[in-house]
């Protein structure tokens, strides 16, 4: 029985209910001071994840390829229209925290959705609860969320709640295709996928942090492409 995706997807919704509820007791230097340590440790995740890549051209390639379809398909932009669409929701039933502008909802929306959803400890914790019914990644990625999404609620409300939802979606669907998935990867394609994943989050980290706003949402497909060219890349060379 698969569990993991559920109890992280519990803790966002928990967070964010609390995050929400203490807002306007939340002193300004937490509420601005915090999203940036969880910037800076999303950067030190991701050199992590990419100081472990094998095939250096794998990495760069599968990301190029990645964001140029991205950018083609305008996947930022479906993005941001799920943030307005979750803020609108939200905004039935609760105001989002100190009159945030639209447009920073949208910017901080769309990188901690891609933080919870497209992170490489979510990634590998469903694969690895599809393959070995140990849900001890997710669950130990459920308590690091837990604090992210209360921090992050206090900006953008009850809105963080939501992605809950596709989180859950990803996870499940990579646990549950990881039986069919795993036989056919190599340690050398795990490790390029973690890698291009690693540089998402290191672009992530810096989005957070406000030092570039990189259209992360454009440079997902990249995830899809690692594996496949790192297999091809072994077989050519």
């Amino acid at each position: 029985m698969i569990i993991g995706p559920f109890i992280n997807g519990a803790a966002i919704i928990l967070g964010a209910l609390v995050g929400a509820l203490v807002a306007h007791r939340m002193p300004e230097r937490l509420r601005t001071g915090m999203p940036l340590a969880f910037g800076a440790s999303s950067m030190a995740m991701g050199v992590v994840l990419i100081a472990r890549v094998v095939h250096m051209p794998v990495m760069v390639i599968a990301t190029v390829l990645g964001a140029l379809i991205g950018e083609l398909v305008r996947i930022e932009s479906g993005l941001a229209l799920v943030g307005g669409l979750a803020k609108r929701l939200v905004e039935k039933v609760a105001t989002t925290p100190r009159g945030i502008s639209h447009d920073a909802f949208i910017e901080s929306f769309v990188a901690i959705l891609v933080l919870f959803c497209a992170s490489g400890a979510g990634i590998f914790g469903a694969l690895n609860e599809g393959m070995t019914h140990d849900p001890g990644v997710l669950i130990a990625k459920a308590f690091l969320d837990l604090p992210t999404a209360a921090i992050f609620a206090t900006t953008l409300g009850l809105s963080v709640a939501t992605i809950a939802i596709p989180q859950m979606a990803i996870q499940l669907a990579l646990a549950l295709g990881a039986t069919l998935l795993m036989p056919l990867t190599t340690p050398a394609m795990v490790a390029d996928f973690s890698a291009t994943g690693g540089v998402m989050m290191l672009a992530t980290g810096l989005r957070i942090c406000g030092i570039k706003m990189f259209p992360i949402g454009n440079m997902l497909p990249g995830l899809l492409f690692a594996m496949p060219i790192s297999m091809l890349w072994s077989m050519a060379f």
